[in-house]
This record gives structure tokens, sequence and C-alpha cells, in this order.
């Protein structure tokens, strides 16, 4: 009998190992199809069959970060003979880039949407995670009248999709000038990531025997002193967790952005889809402008990923 268990066992050990290598594989799939896509010339990126082995190019890059318009005619080959091998490149795939007086090609701006884009998932981030921090210490260590109330009501605005105040929001943030500014979408995020920050980090220091701060008390800390040297040392787990979350939030956000933004404060969601190109849509550049978006994530989940198992799950237990 357990000779037969023992069987069992390791057949459902191999089934759950070659299942999740399949899950795997399969995640990976879209993954590897817009890194590829990146790269790819735009004579390849919609061919039926896909291609799948060809030789790469940083054409679509190229695109990326430079204005350009479809050519109308034929190709002046004087200017084609003089032009850089970068700039060839787009002239071969039927576009030519837009110039200044002073024949500088101009930029699309994708530069200026990517900085944007960290400034504000960056700031709104910290200001979530810190502010939600010291609101879940409060909850966990003090108690007050209608607590369950108020924790519900900050939970609450979790709950309220984002496009049910799109256009009041508009409207007060035009009335005060907060239109298109970098202010008005860290407010934003930082509202919208808060619940979840106070919530999530509430559990985590729900874990920290209060004992640890009553020993530091006596020994002549403040409470404050107790927070800062005691606490957050040890909820550093919880902290770097919250932040992974929060930040994927603020960076993937698209909706606000593209209605409260048009050039100055705009970040890289709502302009990669405005890619398309002229004439058909242009994968390729698209494909490009996500290929760079996912890299800060990946590099900043990357950064934390010892915290992040355990961050998730600490906070799940209870005593």
């Amino acid at each position: 009998m357990a000779v037969v268990q023992s069987r069992a066992s390791r057949w459902w050990n191999r089934a759950a190992i070659v299942a999740a290598l399949a899950l795997l594989v399969i995640s990976m799939i879209p993954l590897y199809w817009i890194g590829s896509t990146a790269f790819k010339p735009r004579s390849v990126a919609t061919t039926v069959p896909p291609t799948v082995f060809f030789a790469p190019e940083a054409t679509p890059f190229i695109k990326l970060f430079t204005a350009r318009v479809q050519q109308r005619g034929a190709r002046d080959e004087a200017a084609y003979a003089a032009a850089p091998w970068w700039e060839k490149r787009v002239m071969e795939g039927g576009d030519r880039f837009i110039k200044d007086e002073r024949g500088n090609v101009e930029s699309s701006g994708y530069g200026l949407r990517f900085v944007n884009s960290i400034v504000i998932a960056c700031v709104s981030t910290f200001l979530a995670v810190a502010m939600g921090t010291i609101t879940a210490y409060g909850f966990s260590r003090f108690r007050m009248p209608g607590e369950g109330d108020w924790l519900f009501f900050i939970l609450s605005t979790r709950m309220l999709p984002p496009v049910v105040v799109a256009i009041p929001m508009f409207l007060m943030y035009r009335a005060v000038g907060l239109v298109d500014t970098h202010v008005g979408l860290i407010i934003l995020y930082t509202a919208f990531n808060l619940s979840f920050s106070v919530w999530l980090m509430k559990g985590f220091i729900d874990e920290i025997p209060t004992e640890y701060e009553e020993a530091a008390l006596v020994d002549g800390y403040t409470r404050m002193e107790a927070f800062f040297r005691i606490v957050l040392p040890q909820a550093a787990t919880g902290i770097a967790a919250t932040a992974v979350f929060c930040f994927i939030t603020a960076w993937n956000e698209y909706a606000f952005a593209l209605m409260m933004t048009n050039r100055r404060a705009q970040t890289a969601p709502p302009f990669i889809p405005a890619q398309v190109g002229s004439g058909l849509t242009d994968w390729t550049t698209i494909a490009a402008g996500t290929f760079l978006f996912l890299l800060p994530v990946a590099i900043f989940t990357f950064a934390l990923r010892r915290h992040l198992l355990r961050g998730v799950t600490f906070g799940a237990i209870r005593k």
C-alpha cells in the first residue's frame, strides 16, 4: 500500500511540474511576441504564417523616437544617398523624417512620455506607501471609535472604477489648473493606491509583536522613534511588496493619463497606441514602445524579488 501511495505521489509531483512548465511557456509567449516584433522589419511583422526566424534590426526603435510621415511620390535618391544608415532604413520602409529648419530630425516625444511615467509612478508610489504605512500603523496600534467603518471607507475608494469619476475629476482639475500637470497625476495615482497600501500594510504591521515597541518605549524612545527604528525595519518586506504593486498600478494606468493630460505631463500608455503610423498600422513601432515600457517594471520587480514572495504571504498569517 505504501509503495502504491509513493508511486502516486511521484506521479502527481511530475504532473504538477509538467503543468507548471506548460503554463510558464504559455505565459511567456506574449512577451516573446512583443520582444521579437520590436526587432522585426515592418515587412515581416504581420506575415501569415508568422515569421519566427529573421534578421533583427533597430529600425522600430529609431521610428519610435523620431517624427516621420509616409513618403509621397518617388523617393529622393540624392537625399537617400547622402542620408546616414539609420535614416536610410526608415526611407526604405516607405517613411521619411520630419525635420526642422536646421535639418535636424524632430523627436516623436516618446522619450518625454517615458520620463514622465518614471517620475509620476515613482513619486506617487513613494507617497502612497509612506502615507499608507503611517496610517496602517495607527490603525494597528491604536483603537478608535468606528475603526471598522473607517477601514471600510478607505477600502471603498478602491471599489470605485476610475472611469466613473473621470469627468468630474477633469472638471475640478480644469478649475484649479491641474490639467496636463505632473502634480495632478501624482495626486490621482496616490489617492487610488492609498487604500490598497493601507490595507496591505496593516496586515504586515499586525504581525510585528508590540513587545518590541514597548521595550523601546521603556528604554526612553518616543513613539515616533520606536516606529522608525523598530517597526519600519521589520516591515521592510511588506513595504517592498506594497511598493511593487503600487508602482505597477501607477505605471500601467491609462484612463486618467489619457483624459487629464495632453503633451507636457502625458505618460507612455496613451502615447504608445497613437504610434499607428500612416496608412497601415506600424506594429513594430508599437511593439518597440511596449518593449521599452516593460523594462522598468521588470527591473523594479526583479530588484525586490527577495522581498516580494515573503511580503505577499507574510500579511496573510494571523496569530
